[in-house]
């Protein structure tokens, strides 16, 4: 598995990862999302935009 933002590998998740958990990559530093835990996939995070209560 691979950073989508940076293609760096990227080690296995601890076996106490849940899908939504966000890890950075190690390489660039990215938001990265758990999509899945079996098989093991990642995105990158979303960003939280501020509504500014609009």
């Amino acid at each position: 598995m691979n950073c989508p933002e940076c293609d760096a590998p990227l080690a296995a998740f601890a076996p106490d990862t849940i899908e939504g958990e966000l890890l950075p990559c190690p390489d660039c530093g990215a938001e990265l999302e758990v999509v899945s835990v079996s098989p093991p996939a990642v995105a990158l995070a979303p960003s939280v935009e501020e509504d500014w209560g609009e």
